[in-house]
């Protein structure tokens, strides 16, 4: 009776925000007065990619799918981790499992330890070697620091190497220059319990500028689908800085790092051979991520159109968990050179060395071996983008990209990633490409050392790495077009066709590398027995209603079709083609009131999974935010508010709770001075 009660509370009060909107949109489409703010005047043409395609050029004139979220985006979302600022990007699937753990990916192939996503901080690789994935609950900064994050969907590997293979994330931080003077934020909510951030930054002299930062976040348990809390809390804290030095009219200089450690409450599924029958039990769990990276980047400027960049950097990352526990440390070098070669050719080259030393603590559920392993990856690429036609007014009509990267891997040794991308401008503000390229995913240290045994109603299945895996291989062939119809109406759609082979497959049989455990388990093994294709389409566009309203609605399809190769006996893996949804619509309100008042919304479909049981949901995040002046702002942010709680993902390989996603509510104030 009390759910009813909330239920039909929460339709009234959704009635009265439907009839609120219908007046603001009334009084929007009739407002012709300019903004105090000039947050909404940006169109996608005036974005630029700098350093997802390694080059500096209009987002408007890259021939590939990709997208921009902005600083201002992620401030007007409310968004207060990473994942939950890509849920602005259109044709990314991010469904959260619960209160710390996600599920991000591009393109299909969705999981918590989904591997097709190569993702990056400021150049920094993010994806743990460990199972070629990303730990998304530890990955982040203060979120008043990110100045954009830029999303290839589709292969980046032909500039950025193995597992670019669905798609590339980077996301860029603010020069300390543009974080001067003190920022103090603080806030605090239902599931958002308290969090606080500060900021500092400031000048050496007139050319060299520094910032300091520290962030701390307390986050409340999500429900289980009977209503109870989960046991998945989190704190977080995390610090950093940044040494910006403009050294003459040549060369600039960058040194930054950042630290982080949390306690995060989870309830695991482990195998434990001391209770039979089931060999099973759930531990109640309070793991310890932590860790720190330094890096350093040179750009040296020769000319308009010849610059060279080094970039360095150390990662070191620790997990202590029940599961298991994990010490790693990175070392990183990249270095890239661009220059015209004549009057049609703008080359890019360079070449990297990356060395990973991990240490492994095993136990029944989970044993490496051995149990400390340094791998090293050798690369480099080359490209070349040449103009082939020109217009009168000479302006680029036909642009033609080729190019491919070039490595070394301890696991399956050479590897060769071509891709080519063909750009047509017909005509002004209007442009069409396609692309085809290779990309592979290669073995991850889970893949090719791992004994994973986890409990099962038919008993104890253990699943074995295979040193003879090889790498996951596609050809990608897409299509798109984007065009700025109107001075206030832009589109973008792509569509892409994508066949993969060698697949990882779960075959029965004993592993052929390493003998059965000391436990009776059912074996299982890694293999590269299957083979799929996927295909889809994405459209995004952006209405700028006027000076004070913008809409981007977006919308995506996807299909997936795997099949098992010759003698595979896997069908677990088949089902992967239902933990991806076939339909997404989002819709992305911001307005801008009176009295530097700010009301976003964002409106999201996502269709249902029927591989893990997780139905479609309809949800909205809202944020009504008020700068009071140029000191202070305050905001209040709602988020899932459709539903009391609603399912988007469900555990994979490692058990952990069922939960459920709560609606939430949190409020802010931000002092800037």
């Amino acid at each position: 009776m009390e759910a009813d009660s909330r239920g039909r509370q929460w339709t009234r009060t959704a009635a009265r925000i439907s009839r609120i909107s219908l007046l603001l949109l009334a009084w929007f489409t009739t407002s012709v007065t300019r903004a105090d703010t000039n947050l909404l005047t940006l169109s996608l043409s005036d974005l630029m990619t700098k350093s997802i395609m390694r080059v500096s050029e209009p987002l408007s004139s890259v021939p590939a799918a990709v997208a921009v979220v902005t600083g201002n985006d992620i401030h007007r979302s409310g968004a207060r981790t990473i994942p939950e600022a890509l849920r602005l990007v259109p044709g990314l699937n991010v469904a959260q499992l619960d209160a710390a753990q996600w599920a991000v990916s591009a393109r299909g192939f969705n999981d918590v330890f989904a591997n097709k996503l190569l993702v990056m901080q400021d150049g920094r690789s993010i994806y743990t070697p460990l199972f070629s994935g990303v730990f998304w609950d530890v990955q982040g900064t203060m979120m008043e620091d990110i100045d954009r994050i830029e999303v290839v969907r589709g292969p980046g590997a032909t500039l950025w190497g193995a597992n670019a293979v669905n798609g590339v994330i980077n996301i860029i931080t603010k020069s300390a220059k543009e974080t001067q003077g003190t920022l103090l934020t603080a806030g605090g909510g239902t599931q958002y319990r308290g969090f606080a951030g500060a900021r500092y930054g400031g000048q050496l002299n007139e050319n060299t500028h520094y910032r300091f930062y520290a962030a701390y976040a307390n986050h409340n348990d999500a429900v289980l689908p009977n209503g109870n809390e989960a046991f998945d809390s989190w704190h977080l804290a995390r610090g950093g800085f940044r040494v910006d030095w403009d050294a003459g009219d040549q060369n600039s200089f960058t040194f930054q790092g950042d630290g982080y450690a949390g306690w995060f409450h989870q309830i695991y599924g482990l195998f434990n051979p001391a209770n039979p029958p089931t060999f099973s039990s759930f531990v109640r769990d309070e793991y310890e991520p932590r860790g720190g990276n330094v890096l350093g980047r040179w750009t040296r400027v020769f000319s308009a159109s010849s610059e060279l960049k080094l970039q360095v950097y150390y990662d070191r990352t620790e997990r202590e968990a029940v599961i298991f526990r994990e010490e790693r440390d990175t070392v990183d070098l990249d270095l890239q050179h661009q220059f015209a070669l004549g009057e049609r050719n703008n080359v890019v080259w360079g070449f990297g060395y990356r060395v990973t030393s991990d240490r492994e603590a095993n136990n029944p559920t989970i044993t490496f071996t051995p149990d400390n392993r340094t791998v090293h990856l050798f690369s480099a690429f080359v490209q070349d983008e040449l103009t082939m036609l020109r217009n009168d007014a000479g302006e680029n009509v036909v642009n033609l990209t080729f190019g491919s990267k070039f490595e070394h891997n301890d696991y399956t040794g050479i590897e060769i990633q071509p891709g080519a991308r063909l750009l047509w401008a017909p005509r002004q503000r209007h442009t069409l490409w396609a692309s085809i390229s290779r990309a592979v995913r290669t073995p991850s240290r889970a893949e090719d050392d791992i004994a994973l045994t986890q409990p099962t109603p038919g008993g104890p299945v253990t699943i074995y790495g295979n040193r003879r895996f090889e790498s996951e291989e596609l050809t990608a062939y897409e299509l798109g077009y984007r065009a700025r119809l109107h001075e206030t109406f832009s589109v973008d759609a792509a569509a892409f066709y994508n066949v993969y082979d060698n697949l990882r497959s779960i075959e029965f049989g004993p592993s052929p590398t390493q003998p059965p455990g000391p436990f009776p388990t059912f074996p299982l093994h890694a293999e590269n027995r299957l083979r799929g294709e996927t295909y889809g389409a994405e459209f995004s566009a952006e209405w700028r209603v006027n000076d004070r309203w913008r809409l981007r609605p977006a919308y995506t399809f996807f299909e997936m079709q795997l099949r098992a190769g010759p003698g595979s006996t896997d069908t677990m893996s088949l089902q992967d083609e239902g933990k991806n949804p076939q339909h997404q619509f989002s819709l992305r309100s911001s307005m801008t009131l009176p009295h530097n008042i700010d009301f976003d919304c964002t409106f999201r479909y996502v269709d249902n999974l029927s591989a893990i049981n997780v139905s479609s949901y309809v949800t909205a995040d809202v944020r009504l935010g008020w700068r009071i002046n140029r000191h202070w702002e305050i905001a209040v942010v709602g988020q899932n508010l459709v539903e009391n709680r609603h399912a988007e993902f469900r555990p994979s390989f490692i058990t952990t709770q069922t939960a459920d996603i709560p609606r939430s509510v949190y409020g802010q104030v931000t002092c800037r001075f």
